[in-house]
């Protein structure tokens, strides 16, 4: 069974094939990179759902492929659930992962520890050739550092801090993070989806 990630980002790329490891009759796993031509879908939706949804039809409808596509995001409790839908382009245009921390960081300036709660939530959307459509979701809670420690992961991972590990994201193993994140707990859901849709294919 090939699959396509309808993603363009090479570190969720390098997380999602691992965490695709135990998928049974797995085949080739494409990604946007693999089609030159691929548009930018507009992410319209005004929730995670709705977006990993638009990401994924289109994928399935132009490659003809079964296609996962994820909409993730950071939720701030002092900010009232922003960036949400935005996180990526928290700070505008061009999307820019630093520039994205400076403004969650000036915004947050001030606020005590007790109101840096946060959240990466993940909904992870597969969608088949013919219209079949699953959604699954994942959440990892922490909170906001007042600045970056580490230097894995991407996105926001080096100001999201963990109480259990007493790390940031991006301090932790590519392996502790395929384990733990809102990520992982999506596609940990989404095994067995793929499971029968490979079994049928």
């Amino acid at each position: 069974m090939d699959i396509m990630l309808a993603t363009g980002n090479k570190g969720k790329v390098r997380e999602l094939q691992e965490m695709l490891i135990p998928v049974k009759n797995l085949g080739r796993i494409f990604f946007i990179g693999d089609f030159p031509d691929y548009p930018e879908v507009e992410e319209t939706g005004s929730t995670f759902r709705e977006n990993a949804l638009l990401k994924a039809r289109e994928a399935a409808a132009r490659t003809g492929l079964i296609s996962l596509a994820d909409d993730s995001g950071l939720e701030v409790d002092a900010l009232g659930g922003e960036p949400g839908v935005r996180s990526a382009r928290f700070a505008g245009e061009p999307k820019d992962d630093d520039r994205n921390i400076d403004r969650l960081l000036n915004l947050l300036e001030g606020i005590g520890t007790e109101r840096r709660g946060a959240r990466f939530k993940c909904c992870l959307a597969i969608v088949t050739p013919d219209g079949g459509e699953y959604v699954t979701e994942g959440v990892c809670e922490g909170r906001i550092l007042s600045e970056r420690m580490g230097s894995g992961g991407f996105g926001y991972d080096p100001v999201f801090y963990l109480e259990k590990y007493k790390k940031t994201m991006a301090e932790l193993s590519f392996e502790e993070k395929n384990r733990i994140s809102h990520r992982a707990g999506a596609f940990t859901k989404a095994v067995s989806v793929l499971d029968h849709l490979a079994k049928q294919s």
